[in-house]
C-alpha cells in the first residue's frame, strides 16, 4: 500500500466515503438511551470510519473490473456523490434530533442537548481517525513495521485474555495494579463502623482497610433506625452486614470461609433470611436493593458478599469472566453448607441470592439450572442480568410459547418471572398462576442496553427487535448490521442516566421483587407501599452504623 504524499493526505476514495456516510448516517437513527450531540458525534464518526475502511478495501478489490473513468467523469461523480452524502446528512441530523426527543420523552427526561455538536464532532473523530492510520502509513518502513508490530502484539494479548485461557490474562495483570490506588480509597465520606454486626469494624477480625473501597462504601452504611421502624411498622432488629475483599485473600474459596466465620460471628444464621450477593467487578452492592430488603424486614437480615476485582464493570466483563463465576459460585456454596450443617431441630435462614448487572452474572454462575435454583436456594433477585449469563439465556429461550423475549412467561410462571419498569408490581398477579416457593424474579427493562447487547448483534437482528418493543423504547428503534451493536455498546456507558424504571437504574423497583420472593410473613401490598415512602422520603445512608 503506497503511502500517502502531501497531495493525496485528505483525498477521499469514493466507495469508502459512501459506505461511511452510509453508516454514519444510520448511526443517527435511535437506540435504547438518548443521546447528547457530542456523543452522537463520538458514535457516529466511528461508524463513519469503520465505513470508510470498509468501502476503501471493497472499491480496491472491485479495481480491477471497474471500468476506465475520464478525469471529467470523476469530477462530476464528485460532484454528484458529494451532494448526495451532504443530503443524506442533514436528513439524518433532522430526523435524528426528532428521534432522540421522541425518545427522551419516553425516558422522562429532557431533550438532548448541544445537537449542533453532532456533525462537527463526527467530522472530528473521523479526521482524528483518519490522520492517525495514514500518519502511520506515511512513517519510513521500519518504524511503520514496529508500530503494526506493536498493534498486532497488543490485540493478540488482548484476545487471549478475553478468550479466558486459564493462567494467562496478560491485560488483567497489567490492569488491576492500575486500579489498585483507587481502591485504597473511601466513597461518600463513609468511616469505619462501630457496630459488630458489621465487617471491619473493631469487633471484626477483617480489618476496615482490607474492605477495599466498595467494601468501606458497604458496612458504613444503610438504612437509619428510625426508617426501619417506619418501614418494617414494627421495631427494628440491626442489619447484619458482612464483607471479604480482595486484600483480605486473593482467593475465593478463602474469602467464603471468612465470610461464613463473620456470618457466625454476628449470629447471622439466627435471621430470617441471609441475602448471598455479588458484587459489581470493583467490589460495589447495589444500595437501593440492599436497603429495601434491610427495610422490609425490619432490618432483621443478614447480607454477605465480597470482592473479586479491581477493575470497574465494564472490563471485568471482559476480563474476569472467571473470576466472578467464581466468586459467586464458592460464596453461595459455602453459605449453602454452613446452614445445611446447622444442629437439627434449630430453624434455618431462608438463603437468598441476589446480583445486578455483572454481579448477576456470577451470582446465577452458582446453578446449572432453574431447577438447581430451586433445589437449593430459598429465592433470587437478578436485576439487569447480561445476555452472556447462561442461566438466564436457557430461561429465556425456554419461554412459554408466544411470550415476548422482553417480558417472557416461563412454564405459566410457576417458579421464575419478569418484571422491570411498570411491570414489577404486578409480578404477583402476572401471570394469573401460583407461584410456590422458592421464587425467582429477573428484573429487565426493555430501554437496559447491559441486558440486551451481544456480539451477535454485529450480524444478526434480535428477537427483542423482531417483536413489539417494550414501552419504553421507540417504534422507530430497528437493526442494522454493526450500527446497532455500536449503538448499544455505547448506550452501555450512560444506562445508568436515565430515571429508575427505564435503562440500567432498577433502584427502588427491587423493593417489589424482594417482596415477591421472600416477603416478609402476613406481607401485604399496602407495606410495600409503605416502604415506597419510606424509600421516596430519603434518609436511609447511615455512615458509621
Amino acid at each position: 500500500m503506497p503511502r500517502p504524499t502531501a497531495a493525496r493526505w485528505w483525498h477521499l476514495h469514493p466507495v469508502g466515503a459512501a459506505l461511511g456516510v452510509a453508516l454514519a448516517a444510520l448511526g443517527f437513527t435511535p437506540s435504547l438511551i438518548p443521546r447528547t450531540g457530542p456523543f452522537q458525534g463520538l458514535v457516529s464518526g466511528v461508524l463513519l470510519a469503520a465505513g470508510y475502511l470498509v468501502g476503501v478495501l471493497l472499491g480496491r478489490l472491485a479495481r480491477p473490473l471497474a471500468p476506465t473513468i475520464s478525469r471529467p467523469t470523476r469530477r462530476l461523480g464528485w460532484v454528484v456523490l458529494g451532494a448526495a452524502l451532504a443530503a443524506a446528512g442533514v436528513v439524518a441530523v433532522v430526523l435524528g434530533s426528532r428521534w432522540q426527543d421522541e425518545q427522551a420523552a419516553l425516558l422522562g427526561v429532557a431533550p438532548p442537548d448541544r445537537w449542533w455538536l453532532a456533525v462537527p464532532v463526527t467530522l472530528a473523530v473521523f479526521a482524528v481517525l483518519l490522520a492517525v492510520v495514514r500518519g502511520v502509513r506515511a512513517l519510513p518502513r521500519w518504524p511503520r513495521r514496529l508500530v503494526v508490530g506493536v498493534v498486532v502484539v497488543v490485540l493478540v494479548l488482548a484476545a487471549v485474555s478475553v478468550a479466558g485461557v486459564p493462567g494467562v490474562n496478560p491485560a488483567r495483570a497489567a490492569l488491576d495494579p492500575a486500579f489498585a490506588a483507587q481502591n485504597d480509597g473511601v466513597f461518600g465520606g463513609a468511616t469505619r463502623p462501630t457496630s459488630p454486626r458489621r465487617s471491619g469494624s473493631p469487633a471484626s477480625p477483617v480489618s476496615w482497610e482490607s474492605l477495599g473501597r466498595g467494601g468501606r462504601t458497604f458496612v458504613s452504611s444503610g438504612p437509619t433506625p428510625q426508617a426501619l421502624a417506619a418501614a418494617g411498622g414494627r421495631p427494628a432488629a440491626e442489619p447484619i452486614r458482612v464483607y471479604v475483599g480482595l486484600q483480605t485473600s486473593e482467593d475465593a474459596a478463602e474469602r467464603a470461609r471468612i465470610a461464613v466465620d463473620e456470618l457466625r460471628r454476628t449470629g447471622a444464621f439466627d435471621r430470617p433470611v441471609v441475602a448471598v450477593v455479588t458484587t459489581t467487578g470493583t467490589g460495589f452492592v447495589d444500595a437501593e436493593a440492599m436497603d429495601a430488603l434491610e427495610l422490609a424486614w425490619g432490618g432483621d437480615t443478614a447480607i454477605v458478599t465480597s470482592q473479586y476485582s479491581l477493575m470497574p464493570s465494564g472490563l471485568s466483563f471482559l476480563l474476569d469472566g472467571d473470576r466472578v463465576a467464581e466468586a459467586g459460585t464458592t460464596m453461595f456454596d459455602a453459605v449453602r453448607a454452613a446452614v445445611d450443617a446447622l444442629p437439627p431441630g434449630r430453624p434455618r435462614p431462608r438463603v437468598v441470592v441476589f446480583g445486578e448487572s455483572l454481579g448477576s452474572l456470577g451470582s446465577q454462575a452458582a446453578f446449572a439450572t432453574l431447577d438447581d435454583v430451586r433445589a437449593r436456594a430459598d429465592g433470587a433477585v437478578w436485576n439487569g442480568p447480561p445476555s452472556s449469563s447462561p442461566l438466564h439465556r436457557a430461561v429465556v429461550a425456554g419461554r412459554d410459547p408466544g411470550s415476548p423475549e422482553i417480558r417472557p412467561v416461563v412454564g405459566n410462571g410457576e417458579t421464575v418471572r419478569f418484571g422491570g419498569g411498570s411491570a414489577t408490581p404486578d409480578l404477583t398477579t402476572r401471570p394469573a398462576a401460583p407461584w410456590p416457593d422458592p421464587r425467582v424474579v429477573y428484573l429487565q427493562h426493555p430501554s437496559d442496553p447491559v441486558v440486551w447487547w451481544s456480539p451477535r448483534l454485529l450480524v444478526e437482528r434480535p428477537t427483542w427487535l423482531a417483536e413489539p418493543r417494550g414501552d419504553d423504547v421507540p417504534p422507530s428503534v430497528r437493526w442494522y448490521p454493526l450500527v446497532t451493536f455500536w449503538q448499544l455498546t455505547m448506550d452501555m456507558i450512560r444506562a445508568q442516566e436515565v430515571p429508575f424504571g427505564h435503562g440500567h437504574n432498577y433502584g427502588p423497583e427491587s423493593l417489589d421483587a424482594w417482596a415477591a420472593v421472600v416477603p416478609p410473613p402476613g406481607w401485604t401490598p399496602a407495606d410495600t407501599a409503605r416502604v415506597h415512602a419510606v424509600q421516596e422520603a430519603g434518609g436511609l445512608p447511615t455512615p458509621g452504623a
